[in-house]
């Protein structure tokens, strides 16, 4: 597909999300058919607005800290001094991966109690394997003629790192980033269980009512909040990648 109309597809798809958060009542003939006879079509126990601003929230809480740790813990063992680390790096960030989120959650809560914080430590542990293994990929797969001329210009390894080194791998640890948000957005809508408030809210009280207009609105706003996130993200990246 042409450029441009790409780019047409993603700001209708831009615009219709941002409707249906301000204007949600003029959908409600699209989802009268799926609701009960009866049943309200559009979720009106919260804001939707809210809920998505909320659901935001909550993924960048727990990606930001994930990304910095990530990219730190990268950066340590692609170094001679920390090369010995790399294993037990490997170990800490699959941590998220051995756990289903819902486990995550249940071993949370009675620690932290419910709310906010047991979705944010599953979406933490969850965002950390894809941003490290990137990061360590970027790193160490730079060219060795390239660090070899960047010594020869006199620099510091602190000096390579900033300079040289994260400059190139920034594309592939966008890459990385890219990934965990969109596991990350997915996987909080199961943060609703334990009172998390965000989008799935209105999947949940759609399963308890057995109202799928409240579930369509529910997976589908995740769903096109994911689409547009993972594309501005990857163009981000394909735009840092051409300046590289």
């Amino acid at each position: 597909m042409s450029r441009p109309f790409v780019l047409l597809l993603r700001l209708a798809l831009v615009a219709l999300v941002l409707a249906f958060l301000f204007v949600p009542e003029a959908f409600r003939p699209l989802l009268e058919p799926f609701a009960p006879v009866g049943a309200p079509a559009i979720y009106d126990r919260a804001s939707l607005l809210d809920l998505t601003i909320s659901h935001l929230l909550i993924v960048v809480a727990a990606i930001v800290p994930a990304t910095l740790i990530s990219v730190a813990l990268a950066i340590l063992v692609s170094r001679p001094i920390g090369a010995e680390f790399l294993p037990l790096s490997r170990a800490i960030v699959n941590i998220g991966q051995t756990f289903p989120p819902v486990a995550v959650l249940a071993l949370a809560v009675p620690v932290v109690g419910f709310g906010t914080w047991p979705t944010l430590i599953a979406l933490f542990l969850y965002g950390l394997l894809p941003i490290f293994e990137n990061t360590l990929a970027g790193l160490t797969g730079l060219q060795p003629a390239v660090a070899e001329a960047a010594k020869g210009t006199g620099m510091t390894g602190r000096q390579r790192l900033f300079q040289v080194e994260l400059p190139l791998a920034l594309p592939v640890i966008l890459e990385g980033v890219r990934i965990s948000l969109v596991i990350a957005l997915s996987t909080a809508t199961i943060g609703s269980t334990v009172a998390a408030k965000g989008l799935g809210e209105v999947i949940i009280a759609g399963l308890n009512s057995n109202n799928l207009a409240f579930v369509l609105q529910g997976g589908l706003l995740t769903g096109a909040l994911a689409v547009i996130l993972y594309d501005g993200l990857g163009e981000v990246s394909r735009m840092t990648a051409a300046r590289s």
